[in-house]
């Protein structure tokens, strides 16, 4: 019989052989199975920049899920920009710091304000859209799962420090991601990496303050395809007549994402010491707001006719605003959209059917070659390659036998 250190070897063997067994078939084959709906994209996908990683649940006798993955055209060193997907870790992070620090009296729904100490840096004091006209962790947390807002990650990039963003996706394994910048407020390599003063109240008692802090490292990642298109407009919406460099932009791989949401949704599948610093009601804060349709908050609340329900599941209704939700079907996912660029990492699950599984894909169409422009095809292609596949998907997991049924009550949330 083979000893302790014989095993030890034989088992990592193992896992090693099973991480490189992805399956690069099954989802090319469904793709070709309806060539009306992705014929187009398969025959360039290149050009397209499509990646798509799909992966099946099936639950052993005491209902802890495993996990087989497939995948189509996936590269985790091809680069494409994440867009608002760099958010969900965010969201986690920002939690994290907030229950590592052990503040008697601070917590999530503390009133958070924010200062300025350095160039363009903006003051925030008041939340009009919070029930209580105060900013929280918790009130930005709401904004960036229900619509994605872009000031509610800025603020939560500005607690944590790029610092300490990037150490945390190092620390789980997240080797091929990385968050150097705030969005929508033209973030430069200087101001970027000074973040805010921000301080934490009950009523007029201060319960702790945190200085402005400054990140003078540099996250090098060994990708590809950084520089893209023949063109782009500057920040004087001039045009420049060379490729686009995306060399110094967040990046987030779609394996990276997955993996993300895999021990955001299933931590009874990793060891203690591997799961998110995060409480009971942590989870349940994220799993509401991130399966939550802006048409079922109160607070914050949204205009229907710019945040219609279901504005957010990209992969599965696109962006149909006319579309129905399916009954029993809820979609917990974090999507992003810039630079011709879609992206949507999710995990559906229909309780009716007593179906789940997690798809993650990116496509893009920018046929100009000219970045940063707004002349990008998301109507005509991205949108519907995006709600096309959720179905494709979603419809062979219908007819996929599975030798047990799920228990799904845990995300069976009350909206």
């Amino acid at each position: 019989m083979p000893g302790p250190g014989l095993l030890l070897l034989m088992l990592l063997v193992s896992q090693a052989v099973f991480g490189q067994q992805r399956d690069t078939v099954l989802v090319e084959k469904l793709l070709r199975s309806r060539p009306e709906l992705f014929g187009k994209i398969l025959s360039h996908p290149q050009k397209n920049q499509v990646q798509i990683l799909y992966t099946q649940i099936d639950r052993d006798a005491s209902n802890v899920p495993y996990f087989k993955s497939y995948s189509y055209n996936l590269d985790d060193r091809h680069y494409f920009f994440p867009a608002s997907t760099v958010k969900l870790p965010t969201v986690i992070f920002a939690l994290e710091k907030l229950n590592d620090l052990k503040i008697s009296g601070l917590s999530r729904t503390s009133a958070m304000i924010t200062g300025a100490d350095f160039t363009k840096q903006t003051r925030v004091e008041r939340d009009s859209s919070a029930a209580n006209g105060l900013p929280s962790l918790e009130h930005y947390i709401k904004k960036i799962l229900l619509v994605s807002d872009n000031d509610a990650y800025n603020r939560l990039y500005e607690w944590i420090g790029r610092a300490e963003i990037n150490e945390r996706l190092r620390k789980n394994g997240l080797s091929t991601s990385r968050i150097l910048n705030r969005y929508a407020v033209k973030d430069t390599e200087e101001t970027s990496r000074h973040t805010n003063p921000i301080s934490f109240y009950e009523g007029t008692r201060l319960l702790y303050s945190q200085p402005g802090q400054f990140d003078p490292q540099n996250y090098p990642l060994n990708l590809t395809n950084t520089s893209m298109g023949r063109a782009y407009m500057d920040s004087s919406d001039r045009l420049v007549e060379k490729p686009f460099n995306m060399a110094n932009k967040n990046a987030f791989s779609l394996t990276d994402q997955q993996a993300v949401m895999k021990k955001l949704l299933f931590p009874e599948v990793f060891p203690e010491n591997e799961r998110f610093h995060l409480t009971k009601d942590d989870y349940k804060l994220i799993y509401t707001y991130m399966s939550k349709l802006p048409n079922e908050s109160d607070f914050p609340r949204y205009d229907p006719s710019e945040y219609w329900p279901l504005y957010a599941k990209f992969l599965f209704y696109g962006a149909d605003k006319e579309a129905v939700p399916q009954k029993g079907v809820r979609i917990f996912n974090k999507y992003g959209d810039s630079y011709g660029f879609i992206i949507d990492n999710a995990y559906i699950v229909d309780f009716e059917n007593n179906v789940e599984f997690m798809l993650s894909a990116v496509v893009q169409s920018n046929e100009d070659g000219i970045y940063n422009d707004d002349r990008y095809e998301y109507k005509e292609v991205c949108y519907p390659f995006m709600k096309n596949l959720g179905w494709l998907i979603y419809e062979y997991e219908l007819g996929r036998k599975k030798e047990r049924k799920a228990d799904l009550s845990r995300f069976r949330l009350d909206y």
